[in-house]
């Protein structure tokens, strides 16, 4: 659960975002180096000459404590630890009353990011030098859509934005009534999911052409990927701003609740699915409870070695494994197999159009049988043959043992399926086609705990 830790980070932000002097907007600190290059004077072209900005070492060295790999984990960072233990408790008392609480707390992290995105578009679009970040987000590189990469890089962004793949919605959708139209579900929840998106690139784009404005350099020497935008471009550039407390908390308080929806719903899932396999003993309430606090309780133990001097860099070796394209080209080529081979395609579109009164167009069942598969198994091949070993801020190398470790979280979730699946053939009586469709809800469930 990579999005507890993007949590515990900004709430650190926002506990700093309330000083009269933002700690990372000047070199006046105690764990400033001799390097460091304040504000007014920062320049991108001098952060390549070794000087690091004020908010890159506000965040690797007061905010991580960034050791010097992941073989030194040092010690707990006490702030992270303390946020992490408040993220926690916010989830627990979210989900343990069941969808009952989680679905009520919804309404409030669901809806509320939007009051602070549109605050930041705002405030985005009326600053100088804006209107070239715009321009640099919406004018495509034609030469770069020539790339194949570009849309295997797409389509895998796709299945991390929808959470496709992962379970979550399998279990959600679980609680919906018989003749809910989940046709209609899945065109506005793709509708709200990729305008949601396109909105967003209007904030950050107009603040990193006011970036660009303010540097003398151009939108993409500014511009970066990962927790470097959100917790160094993006600080550094509200720190710019008139009344940069106020951006601040704005932002790190949207990032917030929309890292705390992400959070209680997947760890949702996790508890529902273990109750659906074992309702015996996890239905009753006050079971319910109990399980839900030890589940909280040991993931809160667990993830303190993610706070640690050298947690940043378990954080990424489980960002990079553990959510790889080959785990999910190769959940969605099971899934499709199970949907549209063994349950059947066919069989699918029928009960779909009971449940609603429509019934699905042929295109979703080419989908289902030849389409996705098809372009999942060749993302799948490209990812193997172009694979590279991570790398941090490309000069870090992680040790051999690391990347072995990588690899097996990647097969864990790769191979658990298949192995698990050809384990109850084994052991079930019946046709291969009868003990296929009765494993098919069997294995998508399996798929969703090891995912979690």
């Amino acid at each position: 659960l990579i999005y507890i830790l993007i949590e515990a980070w900004a709430l650190v932000y926002l506990v700093f975002s309330f000083r009269s002097q933002l700690p990372w907007a000047s070199c006046e600190n105690t764990w400033n180096t001799a390097n460091c290059l304040g504000l007014k004077t920062f320049n991108v072209t001098e952060i390549q000459n070794n000087i690091t900005s004020a908010a890159t070492e506000f965040w690797e060295r007061r905010v991580l404590g960034m050791s010097g790999g992941i073989e030194e984990l040092g010690s707990v960072r006490w702030e992270l630890a303390l946020c992490l233990l408040a993220s926690w408790m916010f989830c627990y008392f979210s989900i343990w009353k069941g969808v009952r609480s989680s679905g009520k707390v919804a309404y409030f992290t669901a809806t509320f990011p939007y009051v602070m995105l549109l605050i930041l578009l705002i405030r985005g679009l009326t600053l100088p030098g804006a209107w070239d970040g715009i321009y640099y987000y919406l004018y495509p590189d034609l030469t770069r859509l020539a790339k194949l990469e570009v849309w295997i890089e797409a389509g895998s962004q796709i299945f991390f934005s929808y959470s496709l793949t992962a379970g979550t919605l399998n279990v959600l959708g679980s609680y919906n009534d018989y003749n809910n139209n989940c046709y209609k579900d899945c065109f506005w929840l793709c509708l709200l999911n990729s305008g949601t998106s396109f909105v967003a690139g209007f904030v950050v784009f107009s603040v990193l052409g006011f970036m660009a404005q303010k540097q003398g350099v151009t939108v993409d020497n500014v511009a970066e990927s990962g927790p470097g935008l959100a917790f160094i471009v993006y600080p550094q550039a509200t720190a710019m701003m008139p009344l940069p407390q106020f951006w601040t908390v704005c932002f790190f308080l949207m990032l917030i609740l929309l890292t705390v929806d992400t959070h209680f719903v997947i760890v949702e899932s996790f508890i529902t699915t273990v109750s659906d396999l074992f309702p015996k003993w996890f239905r009753a309430p006050v079971r319910h409870e109990i399980f839900v606090l030890i589940i909280c309780v040991s993931s809160f133990l667990i993830h303190l070695t993610l706070v640690t001097e050298g947690g940043i860099y378990i954080f990424q070796l489980i960002d990079f494994y553990g959510s790889t394209r080959v785990c999910q080209n190769f959940m969605v080529i099971c899934e499709c197999l199970a949907v549209g081979w063994i349950f059947g395609a066919d069989r699918f579109s029928n009960i779909i159009e009971d449940m609603t009164g429509q019934r699905p167009s042929v295109f979703f069942k080419l989908c289902w049988k030849y389409i996705i598969p098809l372009l999942s198994l060749i993302s799948f091949i490209l990812y193997l043959v172009d694979y590279k070993h991570l790398k941090i801020n490309d000069w870090y190398t992680y040790p051999d043992w690391a990347y072995a470790l990588g690899w097996t979280m990647t097969l864990s979730s790769v191979l658990m399926v298949p192995l698990w699946a050809a384990g109850q053939m084994c052991l079930t009586a019946g046709t291969f086609r009868q003990v296929s469709i009765h494993l098919l809800f069997l294995v998508l469930v399996n798929q969703q705990v090891q995912r979690v």
